[in-house]
């Protein structure tokens, strides 16, 4: 396998693309149902693969910065969201601040401090910062909240970016470029699945409580074809075998689905049908890496338990 391997892929991935929105443009034509946010959702499609492919084939360190960006942005919708004190304002100052220090540790290939900044130095900083302005009333909502944020948001997408860095082996020669564009791509195709499959033969609720357009043929439906499209993407940008590659296969949808259901039991909760309004059709920046935040950090260390 060589490089020329995964730029086909890459390339296969704007055919997928456009073979999908044909597909979906003659639905559109020719349902019952009401296929706009569908269409929308695909419209929105052709811009993040631009953005992705282009941070790809230019630099890693490009696409870790994109990364950085894109965990700005979801904390930014993450703390428009919930409710913050007045005097925690201060305290969202560091919590920004602990994006491009995280992405450094990343940069630098310092995975020590990548693993550690985070889930224990700052959980143990922000309360501490917190209670310097001495109001009591709220704190332990407050730290909840916001290092859950830091956690979702940053922590978690991270571990996407640190793919970048993991080094091409003898079974890999794309490295981990190849590991973030499988990632990625089943992560995102897996969303698309479950949505498309449940939106023409969902009928049974799955979790109607938390996210009531979730069902069991839409879940079921991403899991196989996720299953499937892992079994075939795998020997072309990845490392691993057979078993390995199914195990991804199942691990990606899986993940993916309770992320997206976390961030949807968030959002009842705060009484918020999207994160935002940046993407048409998907919402959100959040709403858009809702799977991501549950994928990243379990891939990653599946494939660093594995092969490095």
């Amino acid at each position: 396998m060589t490089m020329t391997t995964f730029h086909w892929t890459i390339a296969g991935i704007w055919g997928v693309l456009a073979v999908a929105s044909a597909i979906v443009y003659w639905i559109s034509r020719r349902s019952d149902k009401d296929m706009s946010e569908l269409v929308q959702r695909t419209q929105s499609w052709w811009v993040m693969v631009a953005i992705f492919t282009a941070a790809f084939l230019v630099s890693n360190t490009i696409s870790i910065i994109v990364f950085a960006i894109i965990s700005f942005l979801a904390l930014k919708e993450y703390f428009s969201m919930i409710p913050t004190r007045r005097t925690d304002r201060r305290v969202l100052f560091w919590a920004y601040l602990a994006i491009p220090v995280q992405y450094f540790w990343v940069y630098d290939s310092y995975y020590g401090m990548f693993a550690v900044f985070i889930p224990v130095y700052m959980f143990l900083f922000l309360p501490f910062a917190s209670l310097l302005s001495q109001q009591t009333d709220g704190f332990l909502r407050a730290v909840g909240t916001l290092n859950w944020g830091l956690m979702l948001c940053v922590f978690s997408i991270s571990h996407a970016a640190f793919l970048l860095i993991l080094p091409a082996t003898s079974g890999n020669a794309s490295g981990g470029a190849g590991l973030l564009l499988f990632l990625i791509f089943l992560t995102q195709f897996n969303d698309v699945a479950q949505y498309t499959w449940g939106k023409l033969f969902g009928k049974r609720k799955i979790i109607p409580g938390v996210s009531p357009n979730k069902t069991w043929e839409g879940f079921l439906g991403g899991v196989v074809t996720t299953f499937i499209l892992a079994l075939i993407t795998a020997p072309l940008v990845t490392p691993f075998g057979l078993v390995h590659a199914a195990a991804a296969g199942v691990l990606i949808p899986v993940a993916g689905f309770i992320g997206d259901v976390t961030v949807s039991a968030l959002k009842r909760d705060l009484g918020v049908k999207d994160t935002g309004s940046l993407i048409p059709g998907h919402g959100g920046i959040l709403d858009r890496i809702d799977s991501l935040t549950f994928t990243a950090p379990l891939f990653f260390h599946f494939t660093r338990y594995f092969y490095y």
